[in-house]
């Protein structure tokens, strides 16, 4: 019977097991549904997520639900907004839960909430993004107490690695919980319980253009009383560490129908002055425990009142240290007479009447003071400012008494004694004229040494004179690496710059001995922040952002790519990371440059477009010097003279500030004022006058030459140009890229006399002065690379056309003799003739000499040139009817007088 027992139960235990297994098979499909149906029929927004897994094994007695990329996106007015997501979602409820309708709340027991982002704005207009709750037509105001599409019946939950983010746009209020871990425990079923909370974030608040809090890591261990019949939570044992500064607290906080009551106070544990370097984030003030410290630091306050649309709680925090000292005991000296008495305070429950009073802020290192005051009104409105600072402080002794960063390198000595008045309507909205600032603020020996930048920065000296209108720079003189710089001037705007992000605006007077660009330079990787120890980073040079400046530069020399400008004068305009040059002049190359033009690191990468008129510069220094110059004229490197040239270019720049060739686009008008030909060291010369040998290219005379040049997408085009060799014309058109690949035509009008000496020969004994200007077209065609030319003429076919064209002129001059001599024999037998009685086969003899006359003339056996080639007997033939027809002529004519006479 106990067998048949034990058997009975191990069936039914395994048909659970195969149940509990089986089930979410069967309700998996069905469970994303289920919870979308819920939540989405009681929210005016939109839940969705990838995927949905049910268990009901793991969790039993109770189901679990995993959700993946879960998302709550708003609705209008906040249409396509993301409200709340999150990577992952557990939700633990009981097994009985996943059968209830779509209409009927889920009570959730547990949930776990994963890398999660909740983000809650308000709008100018006051609209909420998280009032999501439908509004029921007929829902008189009384809650039925299942709003939404769950219900808690609380055990545990759980929010990992989440962040928080709050902006009221209407306020300018930001608020940031980020890396927010957060869990509690508690029945929260029962009307009264306890809840046990614990929380680690870093909490940032903004405030307009204040940070009053930037990723200050707070720690909260809360122990919550909660009364669900009265809706108040109270607080029961609890402690907040905000950096290492430990508060106690108490007091509670009642949910009302219309607002929100708050009794609150809290208090540092004790009096000790390590709660001061407590409040400093720990990166910063590093390891206190071990610091000497003497005096008290209490902080105190209390909040009471109500929160609703128009309220808020009065509040009063004090802050205080009497004489206190502190001595970290790895440096050797002491910060000492430390006097802090600070309160802030609301006495009327209106946010912008907030005050903060400092009555004083004071310490000394040994000599050294510094001494501050302020009153601030309306802190979170139009704050309204009045504060005095006076100092002496020797900035080498800081790093001496705390623990400043490593990377951080202070030396100097700074004075100062100013009073400022001012409010933050005003410099907001540029009223600086509403402002009251005076005094002085001077630096000297100052030196900045860091890993983010090229070289230390050393400030000799800088003196600041303040009014109320602008700030005077009266001098700033230092170095910076191989750079020297000594400025000048006034700025409009300093508290602009100081305290609303502005840029710094003024006018300026530079002058330096020395200015090397590469000083400048900052290193960034590829995402553009910067790097200590990223091996792959790469410099770049950025004009800075903040600038809004006028310069009037003059400098001795200015470093740019190894090479050296001299005299340079101009003026700078920056602005928007873009530095506008005008009338900017400078020596270079024993010549004169003058530019005019644009650079921008606005975008990722930078552009320029320049104007430069460039006068009496030395030609083989800069087409040697310059990359530029040595890819648009690669056979000028070898001339030696000077020349002048306009140039209009525009592209890319490198993020060391040199031309990115490919990007290249302008014009070039150049003139060659004087040059002398290096031919050894000019391959495409070398190559040509081996092809050319009545060419002597070390006599070529290139002065005042002027050419033109274009060039786009690594593309050279030269405009056609002639140049004179003696009595040659020499015309050159074609390109070339910029990888130094040619493609030339090079047309020489050259004349016959310098062809060789049997074209010389030939035109001698054709004895006509006509032919001593004669000319023949020879073309050479260059291509290949600027070292490896490749190079054709057609030399050889030209010599041929010449020597076909005085054989012709040879030939028809021989003609022309040829005629007149038969023209002259005819003519004396026809003038001897007339008589009918000539003999007819006297004049057949006659016509047979005279065509064996012109034969021979056309033989050239008079002329003794019998090397001409000439159709003998189809001369003499066309010879003998020319005269066939003139005796026939006569005879008709003779025939003609007797017929009439008969």
């Amino acid at each position: 019977m106990k067998k048949k027992l034990i058997r009975l139960i191990g069936v039914v235990f395994l048909l659970i097991v195969l149940l509990l297994t089986a089930i979410p098979f069967f309700l998996e499909s069905k469970i994303g549904d289920i919870i979308k149906n819920n939540v989405n029929n009681n929210l005016d927004a939109t839940l969705d997520f990838s995927s949905a897994d049910l268990s009901l094994l793991s969790s039993f007695p109770n189901a679990q639900v995993r959700l993946a990329d879960v998302s709550l996106i708003n609705k209008a007015p906040f249409d396509g907004d993301t409200l709340f997501f999150a990577k992952g979602v557990v939700l633990k409820m009981g097994i009985g839960e996943l059968f209830k309708g779509s209409g009927t709340p889920i009570s959730i027991s547990d949930f776990i909430i994963d890398q999660a982002l909740l983000h809650i704005m308000l709008d100018k207009e006051g609209n909420a993004n998280y009032d999501i709750a439908k509004k029921n037509p007929e829902d008189t105001g009384a809650t039925s107490g299942q709003s939404g599409g769950f219900s808690f019946n609380m055990e545990s939950y759980k929010i990992k690695d989440t962040r928080i983010a709050y902006d009221d746009f209407s306020t300018g209020l930001h608020l940031e919980i980020a890396e927010m871990n957060h869990q509690g425990t508690g029945d929260l079923s029962l009307q009264t319980s306890e809840l046990d909370t614990h929380t680690d974030a870093l909490v940032s608040f903004k405030m307009g253009s204040t940070n009053y809090l930037n990723k200050n890591r707070v720690r909260l261990d809360a122990l919550i009383g909660i009364d669900l019949n009265e809706n108040k939570y109270s607080f029961l044992k609890n402690e907040v560490l905000v950096n290492q500064l430990p508060l106690v607290f108490n007091g509670f906080v009642k949910v009302n129908e219309d607002n929100q009551e708050v009794d609150i106070s809290f208090k540092t544990p004790s009096s000790d002055f390590k709660n001061f370097l407590a409040v400093i984030p720990e990166v910063y003030s590093k390891n206190i425990e071990n610091v000497k410290t003497t005096g008290n630091f209490v902080v105190a306050g209390t909040f009471k009142g109500v929160v609703d649309e128009v309220s808020i709680p009065k509040f009063n925090i004090k802050i205080n240290a009497d004489n206190a000292s502190f001595k970290y005991p790895d440096l050797p000296k002491s910060v000492r007479a430390i006097f802090m008495d600070v309160e802030i305070n609301n006495t009327e429950g209106i946010i912008k009447n907030t005050y903060l009073d400092l009555q004083k802020l004071s310490f000394m290192i040994d000599d050294d003071h510094f001494n501050m005051t302020s009153k601030i009104t309306e802190l979170l409105g139009n704050a309204s400012v009045n504060a005095s600072v006076d100092g002496n402080i020797n900035l080498i002794n800081i790093s001496k008494a705390y623990p400043i960063p490593a990377n951080l390198d202070l030396k100097g000595f700074l004075n100062t004694d100013f009073t400022t008045v001012f409010d933050r309507a005003s410099v907001e909205n540029g009223q600086y004229e509403n402002t009251r600032t005076s005094g002085t603020l001077a630096v000297r020996d100052f030196e900045y040494n860091s890993e983010e930048i090229n070289a230390p920065i050393k400030i000799n000296t800088a003196a600041l004179a303040f009014d109320p209108k602008t700030v005077v720079l009266n001098t700033l003189n230092g170095t910076m690496g191989k750079t020297d710089f000594d400025v000048t001037g006034t700025i409009d705007n300093f508290l602009g710059y100081l305290f609303n992000n502005e840029k710094v605006e003024g006018d300026f007077t530079l002058r330096s001995n020395v200015f090397a660009l590469d000083d400048f330079m900052v290193e960034e990787n590829a995402g553009g922040e910067k790097e200590n120890q990223d091996t792959s980073s790469e410099e770049k040079i950025k004009i800075p952002s903040f600038l809004d400046a006028n310069f009037n530069a003059s400098a001795n020399t200015v470093i740019y790519d190894n090479i050296n400008l001299t005299n340079v004068r101009g003026n700078l305009k920056i602005k928007d990371e873009k530095a506008i040059l005008s009338n900017m002049t400078s020596s270079l190359f024993n010549g004169k440059v003058i530019f005019d033009g644009e650079v921008s690191t606005e975008n990722e990468t930078p552009a320029f477009a320049m104007k430069l008129n460039m006068n009496q510069l030395q030609v083989d220094e800069t087409f040697k010097s310059l990359q530029l110059f040595k890819v648009l004229a690669p056979v000028a490197q070898v001339l030696k003279g000077n020349f002048s040239s306009d140039i209009t270019l525009s592209g890319k720049l490198t993020d060391n500030f040199t031309p990115d060739l490919p990007s290249l686009a302008g014009d070039v008008l150049a003139n060659v004022l004087t040059a002398e030909i290096n031919l050894e060291s000019t391959p495409v010369l070398s190559a040509l006058g081996s092809k050319l040998d009545f060419i002597d290219f070390d006599k070529l005379n290139l002065k005042e030459l002027k050419t033109k040049l274009s060039f786009k997408d690594g593309l050279v085009s030269v405009k056609p140009f002639t140049i004179n060799y003696r009595d040659i014309a020499i015309n050159v058109a074609g390109g070339h890229a910029f990888d130094s690949n040619m493609n030339y035509k090079v047309v020489m009008e050259v004349p016959a006399k310098y062809l060789g000496n049997e074209v010389n020969d030939l035109i001698a004994k054709i004895d006509d002065r006509s032919l001593e200007n004669i000319t023949v077209p020879v073309t050479a065609n260059i291509g290949g690379a600027y070292t490896s030319p490749e190079i054709t003429t057609d030399l050889t076919s030209g010599i041929e056309s010449l020597t076909g064209r005085l054989i012709e002129i040879q030939k028809q001059k021989f003609l022309n003799k040829g005629k007149s001599k038969v023209k002259d024999l005819i003519g004396d037998v026809l003038s001897g003739g007339k008589k009918d009685t000539m003999a007819r086969q006297d004049k057949d003899s006659l016509k047979e000499r005279a065509g064996d006359f012109l034969g021979d003339v056309l033989d050239n056996k008079k002329g003794g040139a019998d090397t001409v080639p000439t159709k003998n007997d189809a001369v003499k033939e066309a010879a003998k009817d020319i005269l066939g027809g003139l005796f026939k002529k006569k005879k008709d004519t003779a025939k003609a007088q007797k017929d009439s006479v008969n």
